[in-house]
């Protein structure tokens, strides 16, 4: 459940990036078109055919409001850890997945940062290039060094 409430919620912030409306827009605009099969980040799965489920929305919702919400404090730690990368030259799929995953990391102690980096990790192998994994993993492993005390 967890997983494809990421996987809507990445498609939501990459879509945000794009738009110059409410976050309330974007999302009632996605929850009525998302099912199309030729979407900018590659086919829906099986799963996306069918219904989604209260809790996988409200789940997603949470995430991309967090993100909305927080965006300043995200890119800004983001931009001071990924090295030799401004925000503007990474890929938008790369920065996407970056937002979302470093916003469980600032502001979602209950879920454990091993959790959200291998799920970025896994979403990244989905939607992102071949060096996405391993970008994606060296950026948050930094971010969780800077904003989590040992052994969370």
């Amino acid at each position: 459940m967890r997983r494809l409430g990421r996987e809507l919620a990445l498609k939501i912030i990459y879509s945000l990036q794009d738009q110059d409306t409410s976050i309330d827009e974007v999302l009632a605009d996605f929850w009525e078109n998302f099912r199309f099969r030729d979407d900018v980040l590659g086919d829906p799965l099986d799963e996306f055919q069918k219904p989604v489920s209260p809790d996988v929305r409200e789940f997603a919702e949470g995430l991309v409001r967090g993100v909305s919400d927080h965006l300043e404090k995200i890119d800004q730690m983001i931009a001071d850890l990924s090295t030799n990368w401004a925000l503007d030259r990474m890929a938008r799929v790369d920065l996407s997945l970056l937002r979302l995953a470093a916003y469980e990391l600032l502001c979602c102690p209950d879920v454990p940062a091993s959790v959200v980096i291998n799920e970025a990790i896994e979403i990244g192998k989905v939607y992102g290039t071949k060096d996405t994994p391993s970008f994606v993993n060296g950026v948050l492993d930094k971010i969780f060094r800077a904003c989590r005390p040992a052994g969370q």
